[in-house]
């Protein structure tokens, strides 16, 4: 094989579990991407909700270059600086006492699950074991994170399944209130469901699922992995919702775009990780953690989350005047840099188009369905580059349409 390696060299050597453009990238700087034939794109895709600081970060890159001078490996025989480092931050940024650190989110939500269910057993006995969670909802694509989120497709063909979980509407509370009992040890919840259609959650209904939660001993379990590391304007979105959890899972933009996630927590529910119940070869990885330094220092700044709301409003508002000028989009919905464009009916179940549109005049976006097109641009996203990007998805859409 030569080194004219294209689109169709997937097709020949990956698995065909996805489905990737023509485009192949080969560099970014900031909120702009260039592929291997030069072309540029604006990145309204952040990778699917990861790279918060954009492209090539100046802080970023120095962190790694610096701790790739130093360890790269030691697994959890050891801890490391970084690692500590890293998790004394983020207790004391959060309600959490304790972290523990995954490679994903996924790895990070099984991590949560697992533990609501053995801190449940330890406290409470083997019975109270159900895990409840919402419809539409995503968690992850192990097979315990499939069948805990609410969306069927991830789960056909995978049978038998893991059992004791249920699944009810998000934000019906009059239907949580049917399925929660003693029985329940955990409820999971995405304070906006992001692959589910960029829908937030109501805080009324998040407030009495906390309360029903305190009633019945059962832990609040917060999927943080898309809304997390200040994507919606706080570090985490909980912060705004006036409800604590008592599990966070959080990843993606965490290492805005180098592999990492965690699982944080009280002392209390942590004691139930006793050594030997749970690990993970790579969690706590000191280049990993490095790198996650370093975003968490930029992320976390009143400056920053001002910034994250004011430009979501910019781009809010120039979606919601596409969407009018072009009759495509029923509503724009999310919070900073998480906003979906909901198709109109007329448009219902052409999402892809939309983001192949965007791929074809320069921008670069995402679906949440078929009904949604999705953005989540950097947190550090310019004036300049959000005008050009609503430039190029006005221009994308008037292809579209005509």
């Amino acid at each position: 094989m030569s080194d004219n390696y294209t689109r169709a060299t997937f097709d020949e050597v990956m698995v065909p579990n996805y489905n990737p453009s023509e485009i192949l990238p080969e560099r970014g700087e900031g909120s702009r991407v260039w592929d291997q034939n030069g072309n540029e794109y604006v990145d309204f895709a952040g990778g699917i909700a990861v790279s918060i600081l954009g492209h090539n970060h100046p802080g970023m890159v120095k962190a790694l270059k610096d701790q790739a001078d130093k360890i790269w490996h030691l697994s959890n025989v050891f801890t490391n600086k970084p690692a500590l480092e890293l998790a004394d931050k983020l207790t004391e940024a959060t309600f959490a006492d304790k972290v523990f650190f995954a490679n994903s989110g996924g790895e990070a939500n099984e991590a949560a699950f697992k533990l609501a269910r053995r801190y449940a057993h330890d406290n409470y006995g083997p019975e109270k074991s159900e895990i409840i969670s919402f419809s539409k909802s995503f968690h992850g694509r192990t097979l315990f994170t499939v069948c805990v989120g609410g969306q069927p497709k991830y789960t056909e063909g995978f049978e038998p399944l893991p059992g004791g979980i249920l699944h009810t509407e998000y934000n019906n509370i009059e239907a949580f209130k049917e399925l929660i009992s003693d029985k329940t040890c955990a409820v999971v919840m995405e304070p906006i469901q992001g692959e589910g259609g960029i829908i937030p959650a109501d805080p009324e209904f998040v407030k009495q699922v906390r309360e029903l939660c305190d009633k019945h001993n059962a832990l609040l379990v917060f999927d943080e992995v898309q809304t997390g590391f200040g994507r919606t304007g706080d570090l985490y979105a909980y912060m705004g919702m006036g409800v604590t959890p008592d599990i966070l899972t959080t990843a993606k933009s965490m290492g805005g775009g180098f592999p990492i996630g965690a699982m944080i927590t009280t002392t209390k529910i942590a004691a139930s990780f006793v050594p030997g119940t749970h690990g993970s070869t790579y969690g706590g990885n000191p280049l990993g953690c490095a790198v996650s330094l370093a975003v968490l220092e930029a992320i976390n700044t009143p400056e920053m989350m001002s910034h994250v709301k004011e430009q979501s409003a910019k781009i809010k508002s120039g979606l919601e005047a596409i969407g009018e000028k072009y009759g495509v989009f029923s509503e724009v919905r999310g919070k900073g840099m998480l906003l979906g464009a909901v198709l109109s009916d007329e448009w219902k179940g052409k999402a892809r188009q939309f983001l192949e549109a965007g791929w074809a005049n320069g921008v670069m976006c995402l679906v949440a369905g078929a009904d949604v097109v999705r953005f989540a641009p950097a947190a550090t996203i310019t004036d300049k580059d959000i005008e050009e990007g609503l430039a190029r998805f006005d221009k994308a859409i008037s292809n579209l349409v005509s």
